[in-house]
């Protein structure tokens, strides 16, 4: 070591034969690159249409279960469930939505 500089550790030169300590890959630098981007996905224009149709349709059949003479065979369960499977659907298309 020369004159006026303090050991630090992992610093200075290496016996040859040594093994240990970090290595770098020859033409590798510390700089941050970014990734390639990929390609861009976007969805049709008709999807935002099917999401907000199938929401309005679910919340449609819910409420028409309720109003009497409405739905054939009067308030049922099962109108429920299809006005909730129908919001569901939405916005499992909408999570989809680029």
């Amino acid at each position: 070591m020369a004159r006026g500089q303090s050991w630090k550790p992992g610093r200075g030169p290496t016996p040859k034969g040594a093994k240990g300590g970090r290595t770098t890959p020859k033409g590798a630098s510390g700089r941050y690159t970014q990734p390639i981007p990929r390609e861009e996905k976007v969805s049709p224009r008709w999807v935002p249409f099917l999401i907000l149709g199938m929401l309005i349709a679910g919340v449609g059949v819910i409420i028409a279960n309720y109003l009497p003479g409405v739905m054939p065979g009067g308030t049922s369960s099962w109108y429920l469930l299809v006005g909730l499977g129908l919001i569901v659907a939405g916005f499992v298309v909408a999570t989809g939505y680029r």
